[in-house]
Formats: C-alpha cells, sequence, structure tokens
C-alpha cells in the first residue's frame, strides 16, 4: 500500500513501513524504515522530526545536506558522504542540485524494465520525480511494494532533459538512510569451491565498507546480497535489512556510517571502469535492488526472499515443477568418453531410477580436452557417430530425458569460430587479450555476437529432444576495451538468455560459472536453478547451502552426490551423508555408477525414489536453518510445508563426540510446527506432540562416526 499524506509518502507492506517526507526546501528525505507505524504526516510535528534526526531542523537557508537522510543523494552541495549519483554535467562539473518535483501512485503495476530483469506481478509502485532544471538532470526513483513479503524493490532512472551530453560516473539503484545507532554488517564472500563464505563485521563510526566485485559478470567472491543487523542479531531475533540487487556484472554495495553513527546503505552498478554518456533525451535504468526487513532475524528474512522469488522473479515454468533427478556425466567421465560408454552410464541411471542424463563438456568441435573447440558447437561424430539426436533417441528409448552442457559466451583461439571472427574475442585494440583456461571472452557488447550464440545454441536445441541445459561461464571479463563495457556485456547476457528462454520455454535451464560464481537473482529470472558450487563435498557444502540460502531458495540451488575421495578435497563421507546434504537442493547425481557396489546401488535406487518423493516439500516449503556449521560442528535444516502437515529434517554432525561412552545427544527444537497437533515418525511410528517438538526438542542420533548424518520425516497425525 502507498499512502501520500501532505508532504509525507508512506509504503506500507504486512509488517513494515517506509517513510518519507519532503522538508520546506523540498529535498526528498526519509523519516522511517522498520517496524510497522502509523500513517500520519509527520511534517506536521517539528518536534517529531527533531527527535528523530536532531539536525533536521534549521534555521538557515539552506540546511547542511550532510545532515539529512536523502532519499536519493549527490556530491557536491553541502553534502560530503558517499553519493548515489555522480556524473559530469554540461557544464562540465559534477555539481547537481536534486528537489522534489512530483510523485504518482501505479497501482496494480509493477515496475518493468527493458533489457534487464526484474520482479514481475501485482504490485503497486511509487515514481517519484527529483530533478534540477538548472543542468536539465531528471531522476525517477521507483518503489515497487510487495505487500506479502515485506519487500521494497528500488530502482533509478536518469534522464538527460537537457540539451548537451552528460557523462554518468556512477548511479546506484538505492540509498537507504538508517538512524542513529549500531550495526553489523554480513556478507557472503569466498573463492572457487568456498562460494558465499558468511563474513560479519561491526560497522564503525567514520567508516565506509564497500563489498564489491568487478569482475564482468558477478563472481564467487562478494555476492550481491548482504544483511546488516542489530548487534548480535541472529537466525530468530534482531532487526535485519536485506539488500540484494538483481544483477549479473560488476555489483556495489556501500556501508558509510557518519560520526554519529548514522548509517547509510547504496547499492548497484560497481563504478568501477564505468562510464555512461547520455545525450540528449537518452535515459540510462539501474537494476532493482531487493530491500527487506525482518524484525525477528535472518530466518524470517530468508524466508520472504524465498517466497519472492519464487512467485515473483523465476518466469520458468520450471519453476514450481518437479525437477526432474539427474546423473551429470562430467565427473563420471570427464571428457574421455564415446557413445557406448555413455549409454552404458544411462543404463546404469536408468535402473536405480534416475530420469534425467546430462553430457556436460566434450560432445563438440574436436574437444578432447580444455584447450580447444569453444564456440563451435557442433556435435564431435567421432565420439558420437549417431550425433546429438542418436544419443538422445537411444536415452528415450531407455525412458531417460536428455540434457546437455555449453559454454557460450567463450571462445577458444583454437577454435573455427575465433580463426573466422577474430574480432568477436573482448580485446583492447593492438593488446592482445588475457588468456585464461586456454580461452578468451566473446564480446556480447556486439549485436552481431549475441545473434550468432542465439543462433547456434538454437540450432544444438533444435537438433534433438534436448529437454535440460547447463549454461557455464567459466573466466572472468578483462580486457575491456572501454568504460562502461561491462555493462553492456551483462545487457548482451540478458539479451541472449530473454531470447533463449523465450524461444525454448520447456527446456529447463540450470547456470553454472566456474561453480557457483553467478549465483543472482538476474539468472534465476530466466534459470530457476543454479550449481551452487563445484565443490560437492558433503562437508564443504554445509557452509556453501547454509550461506546461499540467506536469500536464495532451495529451489535454486543445485546440490549433486559425487564419488569418494571427493574430486575437489579428497574426503570420504559415506553415501547416506553425501544424499542428506544434496536432499536440500535439486538433487542429482555426478559420478560414475560402475564403480558402485551392488549395495550402493541399492542405497541410490532408495535416495532416487526418495528424493522425488521430498522434492515438493524442499521446493516450497518453508526452510528453517537450526544450527549454523559456522559455528559449532553440528549443521541441522528443517523444511517445513507452509500448512504444518510435514516437514523434514536433517543434522549432519562433523567430528564424531562420546559422552559417557556414548554419543551425544543434544535436543533441537523444531520450527513451523502446529503446537496443538500431533506428529508422526514416518520410519518409526513413533509420535510427538508439536509443542514438545517445538519447546523441549527432540534428539537426532548420529553414527558413532565422523561426518554422519542424521534425517527425520514427520506428518502430522
Amino acid at each position: 500500500m502507498i499512502i501520500q499524506n501532505g508532504k509525507t509518502i508512506h509504503l506500507q507492506t504486512e509488517n513494515t513501513s517506509y517513510v518519507m517526507y519532503r522538508n520546506a526546501e523540498e529535498d526528498l528525505l526519509n523519516f522511517h524504515y522498520g517496524r510497522k507505524i502509523a500513517d500520519v504526516d509527520y511534517t506536521q510535528d517539528p518536534e517529531l522530526l527533531r527527535e528523530a534526526f536532531p539536525v533536521l531542523v534549521s534555521t538557515a537557508k539552506h540546511p547542511h545536506l550532510s545532515s539529512l537522510p536523502q532519499e536519493y543523494p549527490v556530491y557536491g552541495r553541502s553534502e560530503q558522504r558517499h553519493p548515489a549519483l555522480q556524473l559530469v554535467n554540461a557544464l562540465g562539473n559534477s555539481i547537481l542540485c536534486l528537489k522534489y518535483k512530483e510523485a504518482r501512485v501505479l497501482e496494480g503495476q509493477s515496475f518493468q524494465m527493458t533489457g534487464m530483469p526484474t520482479l514481475f506481478g501485482k504490485a503497486d509502485t511509487l515514481e517519484v520525480v527529483l530533478a534540477d532544471d538548472a543542468v536539465g538532470i531528471e531522476v525517477l526513483l521507483y518503489y515497487v511494494v510487495f505487500e506479502k513479503y515485506d519487500v521494497i524493490a528500488r530502482s533509478a532512472v536518469i534522464v538527460n532533459r537537457g540539451d548537451a551530453s552528460i557523462e554518468l560516473q556512477s548511479a546506484y539503484s538505492a540509498n537507504v538512510d538508517l538512524p542513529q545507532g549500531k550495526y553489523e554488517l554480513i556478507h557472503f564472500c569466498g573463492d572457487w569451491g568456498r562460494e558465499r563464505g558468511l563474513e560479519r563485521t561491526v560497522l564503525s563510526k567514520g567508516a565506509l565498507v564497500e563489498i564489491c566485485d568487478n569482475t564482468g559478470r558477478g563472481s564467487r567472491w562478494n555476492n550481491p546480497f548482504v544483511m546488516v543487523t542489530t548487534p548480535g542479531g541472529d537466525e530468530q531475533t534482531g532487526e535485519v535489512y536485506g539488500f540484494n540487487l538483481i544483477y549479473s556484472g560488476n555489483h556495489s554495495t556501500v556501508a558509510q556510517m557518519d560520526w554519529a553513527g548514522r548509517l547509510r546503505i547504496q547499492q548497484g552498478i560497481s563504478d568501477q571502469s564505468f562510464s555512461w554518456v547520455l545525450e540528449p533525451g537518452e535515459e540510462f535504468l539501474t537494476p532493482q535492488s531487493v530491500i527487506c526487513y525482518s524484525d525477528s532475524g535472518f530466518g524470517q528474512l530468508s524466508q520472504k526472499y524465498h517466497g519472492l522469488y519464487q512467485n515473483h522473479l523465476m518466469r520458468s515454468e520450471w519453476a514450481k515443477k518437479q525437477r526432474p533427478i539427474l546423473l551429470n556425466s562430467w565427473e563420471g567421465c570427464y571428457f574421455d568418453f564415446d557413445q557406448q560408454k555413455l549409454l552404458a552410464m544411462a543404463e546404469k541411471a536408468k535402473a536405480v531410477g534416475i530420469e534425467l542424463f546430462v553430457l556436460d563438456d566434450g560432445w563438440f568441435g574436436k574437444r578432447d580436452d580444455a584447450q580447444s573447440s569453444l564456440g563451435d558447437w557442433v556435435v564431435n561424430r567421432k565420439k558420437l557417430p549417431e550425433g546429438l539426436s542418436g544419443l538422445a533417441e537411444k536415452l528415450n528409448a531407455m525412458g531417460l530425458e536428455f540434457g546437455l552442457w555449453f559454454e557460450p559466451e567463450m571462445v577458444s583461439p583454437d577454435s573455427q569460430l575465433c580463426r573466422a571472427h577474430p574480432d568477436w574475442v573482448v580485446r583492447v585494440p593492438q593488446i592482445e587479450p588475457i588468456e585464461y583456461r586456454y580461452q578468451w571472452v566473446l564480446d556480447l557488447s556486439k549485436a552481431e555476437v549475441c545473434d550468432y550464440l542465439v543462433e547456434a545454441v538454437s540450432q544444438v536445441l533444435q537438433s534433438a529432444n534436448i529437454t535440460y541445459v547447463k549454461w557455464d561461464m567459466n573466466r572472468i571479463v578483462c580486457d575491456a576495451p572501454f568504460d562502461g563495457f561491462h555493462h553492456c556485456y551483462v545487457l548482451g547476457y540478458y539479451n541472449i538468455m530473454s531470447r533463449l528462454t523465450e524461444r525454448f520455454p520447456h527446456i529447463l535451464f540450470e547456470g553454472c560459472c566456474s561453480g557457483g560464481g553467478r549465483f543472482d537473482p538476474g539468472v534465476l529470472a530466466y534459470m530457476p536453478q543454479i550449481w551452487a558450487s563445484d565443490n560437492s563435498d558433503a562437508i564443504a557444502r554445509l557452509k556453501i547451502q547454509y550461506s546461499t540460502s540467506m536469500c536464495y531458495p532451495l529451489s535454486a540451488i543445485g546440490a549433486h552426490v559425487s564419488a569418494v575421495p571427493n574430486h575437489q578435497v579428497g574426503r570420504v563421507t559415506s553415501l547416506k551423508t553425501r544424499a542428506d546434504v544434496a536432499y536440500f537442493g535439486m538433487f542429482g547425481y555426478e559420478l560414475d555408477l560402475a564403480q558402485l557396489t551392488d549395495e550402493e546401488l541399492e542405497q541410490v535406487k532408495a535416495q532416487t525414489a526418495f528424493a522425488k518423493g521430498i522434492q515438493p516439500l524442499i521446493r516450497e516449503g518453508i526452510f528453517h536453518r537450526l544450527r549454523s556449521p559456522f559455528q559449532g560442528n553440528e549443521c541441522v535444516w528443517q523444511v517445513a510445508s507452509e500448512d504444518q502437515t510435514h516437514t523434514f529434517v536433517m543434522g549432519c554432525r562433523v567430528l564424531s563426540i562420546i559422552r559417557n561412552g556414548r554419543q551425544l545427544e543434544d535436543k533441537v527444537r523444531l520450527r513451523g510446527l502446529d503446537p496443538e497437533a500431533v506428529y508422526e515418525d514416518v520410519n518409526t511410528g513413533k509420535r510427538y506432540p508439536g509443542s514438545l517438538l517445538m519447546h523441549r526438542g527432540i534428539a537426532l542420533r548420529y553414527a558413532v562416526q565422523d561426518f554422519a548424518t542424521c534425517t527425520l520425516e514427520l506428518k502430522k497425525v
């Protein structure tokens, strides 16, 4: 709900209020963001404004802007803090003075952008126009209110209303000024094989912290999701603000606390190597920053993001459909395969209940290793003499679906495509581009390159009955030929994905980026699931999947059972442990089933049957993180159905602990159940009152071994 009350504008969700107002000088300022408050025109009571922000009320003609909680601040006119917008105007300076001009409410209409993914669905949108008529700049601020999820999606459109060009140097999507207090920043950084580690920083007065990524396509180093919390905030307690950028390129989140403890948070495109010229009449759109507030800790915040993204971000028809249990060929055979070997793997897969066989890298060009053929999306007939269509027909005859791996954004120097179109490589003129992993990057800022990729991939997808695509991207984008190139690259990527997913709506696309690098909501708008990490070791995945779930739903997390010793870390865990962890994602396998014993194959058969049955709960249920792998020796996850009738719990004890000669048993309190109901253990038939499970807890009994897991499935009687 959006209410205009005098000089106050009040955005209301089910549990929150976002209140802004205009002062006497027509500056647009923020009064409150947090728990829901009454709707009044707060400008009618100067004492309220003075109490919230002691220096707001001034007798001076021009109040000091560095003292004001501005909605979209610019540097230079007495504002000395980090700006949301910086540019060079037609006069050759960066001075800008944005004043409130008008506002309008678009009821039931969520603001949609051209060329970039946005949240969709019924929602009220506020459009506020700020302007500096002297230099001909207009800024349109958009606030899309998703009431059920306590979410406000922020974005800005910068318009050149003058008669000369201007140069944007930075343009953030959102700015939120929070009142004086103590705050902590939580962000998610990592590297290959250990994506999205959880880092927590106490914000100090006078400090500016920037969480950014400048690899050109988003990366595992810093995810575009951060949380700001009151001190000591945890899963169930504390006020917490979430910020997540719907963008798949260079991004920045700035947290700046002034001398008085007032906090400014900004999120948007990184200004590193960014420049954008706007000619008269042109506009620049910033991606949406999805802002959410919870007064009950991280768990509630996560659940709001999960529901929002499943219902208002993922456009794929697979967002709410049952996903097939797959076997990916990569760790089972890498590049060493032919049709006979693949069919033998597929027969084993079908026998244990797997539904989809995915052929990974090595099926095209002369691709026998990583050193050639990217860009040449033509089947290798030496390996597959009957082509993809022949392989697909044989797999379909077995009762299996067929999926395929691509890495379309890359090109090998040793490829027909590169020899034919060397000008399609991202490079600075007269300088040899950086070669990484024997590959270069194709220039997606060029329309002809995007057109080629759409048609090349389409021809492959039309050549056989392909129902799944794994879209990989394995290196950073460097050697940018001009400032602002990285944004052009991202727009090209979105152009390609939009066209392909519209052309092939029935194909399940899964994102991948050197593991879980490009795990962001921009990708989820086109692909309903993303490979979380190339590290599929179950114990490593506890942290990776735990932190990923802080913002992204389980239905978006690709999770596989792989071979042991694990190919990434060398750890040996039981088949049970590997499956129990992988259940909390979109389940699959990545190993050579021929290497398993008959007993292990029977376990796999039971696992695939269980995974099929539990997936609707995993995909649609409410996720609870009961114990954190970042804080102890045990990790416990729970998914409960929204109607409180069904729940599934998994605990993992990393190292075995013995107390008085027995395995230590600690009770864990469940959440999301009906305290008045009775629940039955699906496996044992034992019954428990819901109130006991929630308020006293239940012991998880682990085997006496390291890396042990325990699961519990309960249904309401």
